[in-house]
């Protein structure tokens, strides 16, 4: 039987709060942030952390709940929030149906995350009204297809959920999409931002140089992969070109988590753009 270990810090950056859930098992470990700003909860964090989250909840003077995605490390607390508060809680609707059963998710994905319990959501606008902001919410599948950013336009926070997490990305979840990840990113910088807020990074006070960063980053691993794929490679000869390093989080997730998702997406982008 596993045992997990956990805990949370709780930072400040200017009006918002940040709440750093940090879990680990057998020395493996991650962290995720949920963050309080004006009223607004962006993220409950992970139902592992439930104890450590619901610290951080209880003074907030919430008012509305905005969840960047549906995963668990995201919504895991938001079943919690609704028994608890009678607030609303807002999200992408290709989710909205979804979450109303509780999660259904791999054992590795539990281990370390906890239970993502079913809860009731409401379809999120274009815009949300805080008392001091009004936001921007901006579609940026990628990661996931119901994947959201926030922009504050009063404070030029932007709050990107699991769209950033690190510069240069090397292993993605089968349902990411990197084409569309780089479509999204690209999207933020029609936006006046300098910092981001990120739920795994954290606050990134340099955080548009980081997206540029990012960008970069994956246009250049896709011309690498466009000239191996030109060239006749196979899916696994570019994998082990590009990315020759072995992860740990490949094996335990039985591949769900590869570096061939990230090749996979560009070739089908290539075979895409060549029957235009």
């Amino acid at each position: 039987m596993f045992k997990r270990e956990t805990s949370i810090v709780v930072q400040h950056h200017g009006d918002v709060q940040c709440a750093l859930g940090k879990v680990a098992i057998q020395g493996f470990g991650m962290s995720v942030y949920s963050f309080f700003v004006d009223g607004l909860l962006i993220d409950t964090g992970s139902n592992s952390l439930a104890q450590e989250f619901q610290s951080f909840f209880e003074d907030l003077p919430m008012e509305q709940i905005a969840l960047t995605h549906a995963h668990e490390d995201h919504a895991g607390n938001a079943a919690w929030l609704q028994q608890q508060r009678d607030v609303p809680i807002y999200l992408h609707g290709k989710s909205l149906q979804t979450c109303t059963q509780d999660g259904d998710y791999p054992l590795y994905r539990q281990a370390l995350w906890g239970e993502r319990p079913a809860f009731l959501a409401q379809p999120i606008g274009t815009t949300l009204q805080t008392k001091t902001a009004i936001w921007d919410v901006i579609e940026t599948p990628g990661h996931t297809t119901d994947h959201l950013a926030f922009y504050n336009r009063q404070t030029g926070a932007m709050f990107t959920g699991d769209l950033y997490i690190q510069t240069k990305t090397k292993v993605v979840l089968d349902e990411e999409n990197i084409v569309h990840t780089l479509a999204s990113l690209k999207k933020l910088l029609n936006y006046d931002f300098k910092e981001i807020y990120c739920c795994h990074a954290g606050y990134l006070a340099n955080g548009r140089n980081r997206i540029l960063e990012k960008i970069a980053y994956i246009e250049e691993m896709e011309e690498k992969v466009r000239h191996l794929f030109q060239q006749g490679y196979s899916v696994e000869e570019m994998t082990s070109s590009i990315f020759p390093r072995e992860y740990p989080i490949v094996k335990v997730s039985g591949d769900q988590w590869s570096s061939k998702h990230i090749i996979n997406a560009f070739i089908r982008h290539f075979t895409q753009e060549s029957l235009q």
